[in-house]
Parts: structure tokens; C-alpha cells; sequence
């Protein structure tokens, strides 16, 4: 019995013992993590937690920011986790983020795990378009982003295509151009084969360095008010406050250094910023919510100590890490190199074999093509003998062929002989027979000559027969003592017939029948052809105007166009009214 009470007390004094946890969730740029924490854990001790398990040792950069009311707070390390306005809903969620920003990325971010989270985050902030960043500065650090998660280009692993899911531009840049996915891949792919060799930490760092000179890098912006009651926006970064109109956050209308400002306050809702030069008026605005102002003065009192101490000489802790960082740099380098040397060898080696192996195979097709050039010499050895044999017996052939030849030959000479006496007698036949059809076509065209005399000769005479009658009925006509005379001479032969004669030759219309109708053929042969070329052009015009009806705008037709078309009509009616008439 003593032993089950004294278990029993034990048992309820470890439980007592056992503290209280909740759980939180912390999220980084790179990944989320869970831990399991006590209930009078201070933010240090989340943070610590968080910054150990990471290997983070740069720690005054970074912070563990949550949410509240639409507004962002960042957890304090001097005040419980839970006394924090946070949800209690477990897990806790706080976000592992860059509060502060450094003046040079390159001098200040040491470690690697520091360079990379920066990293993530600005690029995350200009691709949401927290931060401006120009269309050529935007493909530029693209490319340094490829470099970083892809390494060196390769074309035969980086085909096209293979950024089609990434995203690397702001949509703003996206959208400003008339330009394909296909041709944004273009351009960066070309910038990225131009950084072969950077590993992935000397990427990211290029990266930053470019983007710490845009103008919204690292600060952190806040409506405020000033005393006109004036909308305003108030700028905090590492370099010091800067005031903005709310429609420009690039350029600022009024800055004040940390090294110039003299006192920073608030009281409630306004805040008070005290140059160091007296005869600088007191800047007084207000905000939005006191909880606005806290943040303001707590971003204020970071910026501005570690402003102070970028201008001291490095902490024994930060000369420490540097120290391991150029060992590690070195260190890494010397690898890089000496992987390049085993690579460079290894590549070379490779190259060896690839160029014996081509060799040998070049050394095997040769072989192959001599063995093969030898089996073709021995069969065209073969076919030569063969070929041989036939053209011997082809020789004894033609031989036999030659003696056969000349003994035609022969035969055919005597044969020559005897016919040279036929071919003679048969060539003065021929030329006898020539001589005989040129005489007979010299007699036919002297015949044909004298029928066409005798056929003119036969004209004139009928003419002359046609003159007479036409004057004797001239003379029948005459008068009473005119046909006495006549009468009278009656009985004497007709010895005036010749001078009538030579009276109708020496009238004015002495023509030739024949030629009043050749006159009136090449007359009608004339008229025939003029109406051929007349109808002709009227079918060629007809075709062009059949051409250019279709394309004619007849909205565009003036009165000319149409009283022209009218005249004509109306000259072809006239036209056919006197074709009508003459006919």
C-alpha cells in the first residue's frame, strides 16, 4: 500500500515536472520547418532554434515576421512567443524573413546560406513587383537565375522549352511586349550560356548585386500624413527615412541620412524625426495606427545600428566568419579547379578513346573495303579470262569473216569492171535525154509566148471591131445630108474604114475590157479587207471593255462617263438608220 502511494506521488511529480509546449511552424524561403516549444520560450529562443538549424550565424539580418490585423509585425526577442498578438491556433506560423537589408551585398552577406535566402527573397519581391525592376535588368537577372538552379547551359540537356514552367519574369514585363513565351526563352537562354563557369552561389550573388541598385531595394514603405494632412509615403532603408509621393516610389522627394538625423520619436499617432542641423525644420507626420509606429521606430533603430556599425571596424565574430569564409571560398575554389583539371582530363581522355575508336572503326571499314576490293579483283580476274576466251573465238570469227570479205571483194571488182562500160552508155543517154527536154521546154515557152500575142492580138481586134460598130451608129444618126452622102458613096469601096479607125483610137475612154474588171477586183479585194480590220478592233474592244466592267465602280461613274456611254449607243442607231437606207 505504501509502495502504490509513493509510485503514485512520483508519477504525478513528473508530470508536474514535464513543461508545456506548443507547437510552431516556421517558414522559410526554402522550405518549412516545425518545432516543438515551450510555453515560456522568449523569441530568442524560437529564433536561436530557428538560426541553429538553418547554420545561419549573419543573424542580425533576419527576423520572424507575422501577421496581424492586415498589419505586419515582427516578433520581439525580449517577449514571450504567446504574449505576442498571434494566433493560438497550433501550429504558431511565423515567416523566416530579411528585416534588414545590407548597403553592398558583396562585402557584407558572408555566408552562403545568407546570400541564399537573400536571394529567394528579392526575387520573390521583384517577381510579385514589390520591387520595380527594368524589362532588360528583368531578363538579365532571369538568366543569373537559370544559372543558379540549372548550372552551366548545356544545348544538348537545355532544349527548347525546358523554362516553359519556370516562373522568371514579372507579369508586368510579360505583358508590356508583343512577345511569345518562345521568344523571352530566347533571350535569356542567351544570356544564360553566357555565364558558364559561375557556381551556384557566385549566380546569386550577381543577382543581388544588380538588384541592390533598383530604386525600391530594401526599403520598406508606410502611408503616413503630414501635418497639412497631405497623403505621403514614408520610405525606411538601410541608408536612412526618405519621404515619397504616393504616386512615385522611385524617386524621393526629401531624404534624410542616418547619419544626419539627430533623434527619432513618436507619441501615439505622430512621429517626429529631429535632424542633427539645427536649422533644419522638425519633420512631424502621422500614422495610419500607433502599432504602424511601433514598427516604424523599430525598423528605424535597426537600420540605423546597423548603419553605425558598417562604419566600425568588423567584430572579432564577423573578422571570425569572413576569416572562414575566404578559407572556405579558397578552399572551394581550389576544388572547383581541381574538378576542372579532373574534368578537363577526363573530358580529354574521352576525346582519346572517342578518336581511337573512330580510328579503329575507320581501320575495320578499311579492311573491310580492301577485302571487299580484293573478292572484286578476283572475280573481275574471272570475267577477264573469260572474256579473254570469247574475244579469241570472236578473233577467229572475224577472221574467217575477212577472208569471206575479200573474196566478195574480189567479185565485186570484176563485177565493177564489166558495168563501168553500162554506166558510160547509160550516162550519155541521160545527158542526150537532157538536152532534149531543155529543147522541148524552150519550144513550149516560146509557144506559150505566141498564144499570148495572138490572145492580145484577138482583144484588139475585137475592140477595134466594138469602136467601129459604136461609130457607125454615130454616123446613121447624122443628119438628111448626111445619109445622101452616104447613099452616094455607097458604091465605092470602103476606103475610109482606116481613117474611122484612127478616130475611135484617138478618143479619150479607149479602155480595155480586162482592165475595168482587174480595176474592180482590187477595188472589192480593198473593201473586203477594210471591213475584216474593222471587225476585228470592234471584237478586241468589245473583249477589253467585257474585262473592265466587273472591276468599274459605278457609284464613282460621272456624268461624262454615262452621257458617253449614251452617245455612243446612239451613233451606232444612226449607223445602222443610213446602212438601212442605203440598202
Amino acid at each position: 500500500m505504501a509502495g502504490a502511494i509513493a509510485s503514485r506521488m512520483s508519477f504525478s511529480s513528473l508530470k508536474r515536472k514535464q513543461p508545456k509546449t506548443f507547437i510552431v511552424r516556421i517558414i522559410t524561403m526554402d522550405a518549412d520547418m516545425e518545432f516543438n516549444c515551450e510555453v515560456k520560450w522568449k523569441g530568442k529562443d524560437l529564433f536561436d532554434l530557428v538560426c541553429r538549424t538553418l547554420g545561419l550565424r549573419e543573424t542580425w539580418f533576419f527576423g520572424l515576421q507575422y501577421t496581424i490585423k492586415d498589419t505586419i509585425a515582427w516578433l520581439k526577442m525580449d517577449k514571450k512567443v504567446l504574449d505576442h498578438d498571434v494566433p493560438k491556433d497550433e501550429p504558431v506560423t511565423f515567416h523566416f524573413l530579411a528585416k534588414f537589408y545590407p548597403e553592398n551585398v558583396e562585402e557584407e552577406l558572408v555566408q552562403e546560406i545568407t546570400q541564399h535566402l537573400f536571394f529567394l527573397q528579392v526575387k520573390k519581391q521583384i517577381l510579385d513587383e514589390k520591387i520595380y525592376c527594368p524589362p532588360e535588368a528583368s531578363v538579365l537577372l532571369a538568366s543569373y537565375a537559370v544559372q543558379a538552379k540549372y548550372g552551366d547551359y548545356d544545348a544538348s540537356v537545355h532544349k527548347r522549352g525546358f523554362l516553359a514552367e519556370e516562373e522568371l519574369l514579372p507579369k508586368r514585363v510579360i505583358n508590356l511586349y508583343q512577345m511569345t513565351p518562345e521568344m523571352w526563352e530566347e533571350r535569356i537562354t542567351a544570356w544564360y550560356a553566357e555565364h558558364r563557369g559561375r557556381t551556384r552561389d557566385e549566380a546569386e550573388m550577381e543577382y543581388l548585386k544588380i538588384a541592390q541598385d533598383t530604386e525600391m531595394y530594401g526599403v520598406n514603405y508606410f502611408l503616413i500624413r503630414n501635418k497639412k494632412g497631405t497623403e505621403l509615403l514614408l520610405g525606411v532603408d538601410a541608408l536612412g527615412l526618405h519621404i515619397y509621393d504616393p504616386e512615385n516610389r522611385l524617386t524621393p522627394k526629401t531624404s534624410f541620412p542616418w547619419n544626419e538625423i539627430r533623434n527619432i520619436s513618436y507619441s501615439d499617432k505622430e512621429f517626429t524625426i529631429k535632424p542633427l542641423d539645427k536649422k533644419i525644420d522638425v519633420f512631424k507626420f502621422n500614422s495610419s495606427k500607433l502599432r504602424v509606429n511601433k514598427l516604424i521606430l523599430q525598423l528605424c533603430i535597426g537600420n540605423h545600428d546597423l548603419f553605425m556599425r558598417r562604419r566600425k571596424s568588423d567584430s572579432l565574430e564577423v573578422q571570425q566568419m569572413k576569416s572562414q569564409a575566404r578559407e572556405e571560398k579558397a578552399r572551394k575554389q581550389m576544388e572547383r579547379q581541381r574538378l576542372a583539371r579532373e574534368k578537363q582530363m577526363r573530358e580529354e581522355a574521352e576525346r582519346t578513346r572517342d578518336e581511337l575508336e573512330r580510328r579503329l572503326l575507320q581501320l575495320k571499314e578499311e579492311a573491310q573495303m580492301a577485302n571487299d576490293a580484293l573478292m572484286r579483283s578476283e572475280e573481275t580476274a574471272d570475267l577477264l579470262a573469260e572474256k579473254a576466251q570469247i574475244t579469241e573465238e570472236e578473233a577467229k570469227l572475224l577472221a574467217q569473216k575477212a577472208a569471206d570479205a575479200e573474196q566478195e571483194m574480189q567479185r565485186i571488182k570484176a563485177t565493177a569492171i564489166r558495168s563501168e562500160e553500162e554506166k558510160r552508155l547509160m550516162e550519155q543517154k541521160v545527158l542526150e535525154t537532157e538536152m532534149l527536154a531543155l529543147k522541148m521546154a524552150e519550144e513550149s515557152e516560146r509557144r506559150a509566148k505566141e498564144a499570148e500575142q495572138l490572145k492580145q492580138d484577138l482583144q484588139e481586134a475585137r475592140e477595134s471591131e466594138r469602136r467601129a460598130k459604136q461609130k457607125l451608129l454615130e454616123i446613121t444618126s447624122k443628119t438628111t445630108y448626111t445619109q445622101a452622102a452616104a447613099t452616094t458613096s455607097s458604091s465605092v469601096p470602103p476606103v475610109d474604114v482606116p481613117s474611122f479607125s484612127m478616130l475611135s483610137d484617138s478618143l479619150p475612154y479607149d479602155f480595155k475590157d480586162t482592165d475595168m474588171k482587174r480595176l474592180s477586183m482590187e477595188i472589192e479585194k480593198e473593201k473586203v479587207e477594210y471591213m475584216e480590220k474593222s471587225r476585228h478592233l470592234q471584237e478586241q474592244l468589245n473583249e477589253l471593255k467585257t474585262e473592265i466592267e466587273s472591276l468599274k465602280l459605278k457609284e464613282r461613274e460621272t456624268a461624262m462617263d454615262i452621257m458617253h456611254e449614251n452617245a455612243g449607243s446612239k451613233q451606232n442607231t444612226i449607223k445602222k438608220g443610213r446602212r438601212a437606207v442605203c440598202i
